[in-house]
């Protein structure tokens, strides 16, 4: 549930979501915030996915937490990218929670991966570690397809992964396996678990993952699109 009450309508076009995008490049979130009238946090350590959230309220994105695209009628994904003023990206990019209850064979073309990663809204966001979140600066966002070769990389890193979950080795599933798509715990505290079973088909307990797109790889795209 969003935590913002200010509501912006979501663009009809893709091309209305672009001008709407361009017209943040080069400010701060302060600056859009102001005009938006929207408190911004002092710091993020409470507050993880604020800035993504900040960044769909005010370009209109309506899926919520829905496994959707979050514009659903362009069927386009936002994300929001942390950099530093040199370009470099700073983290890996969060892309949908990897569903362990479920442990029924998911084909590619129906998994929230492949939906949510054909076609991506990146909005980059620089910012010095000494920085404050009001004076992150909007770089250029740009529209972004995966090329063949990344999205068939992409898919056997999913492949991959929902195989050793559907087998019940959850277990053995860490942040070094992926090429470009990796495995990593997705919970608040330890404490926060959700069921799966394991190899001999026996309900257990364990952390919740998420799928997580590596910095090498949003640098690549970085790099290939953005500009300066």
């Amino acid at each position: 549930m969003s935590q913002f009450s200010t509501k912006i309508s979501p663009p009809k076009t893709n091309d209305e979501l672009s001008r709407r995008a361009e017209r943040m490049a080069g400010k701060t979130i302060g600056q859009v915030a102001e005009e938006l009238a929207i408190e911004v946090p002092e710091n993020l350590r409470r507050k993880k996915g604020w800035q993504g959230q900040f960044i769909e309220l005010a370009l209109g994105a309506n899926a919520g937490n829905l496994s959707q695209p979050d514009f659903i009628d362009l069927n386009i994904e936002l994300k929001t990218l942390p950099i530093d003023y040199a370009g470099k990206v700073l983290e890996s990019t969060y892309v949908c929670v990897l569903n362990l209850a479920d442990t029924t064979i998911q084909t590619w073309p129906d998994s929230p991966v492949f939906r949510k990663l054909q076609h991506v809204l990146w909005v980059p966001i620089a910012r010095d570690k000494n920085q404050s979140v009001v004076e992150s600066k909007i770089a250029t966002p740009f529209l972004w397809r995966p090329s063949r070769t990344d999205f068939d990389i992409i898919r056997q890193d999913w492949e991959n992964a929902m195989e050793m979950v559907s087998l019940g080795r959850v277990d053995q599933l860490n942040a070094r396996q992926g090429e470009y798509l990796q495995v990593r715990p997705k919970a608040a505290n330890s404490r926060a678990l959700t069921r799966t079973y394991n190899s001999e088909g026996k309900q257990i307990e364990t952390l919740p993952r998420g799928f997580y797109l590596r910095p090498s790889f949003t640098q690549k795209v970085l790099l290939e699109n953005l500009q300066v």
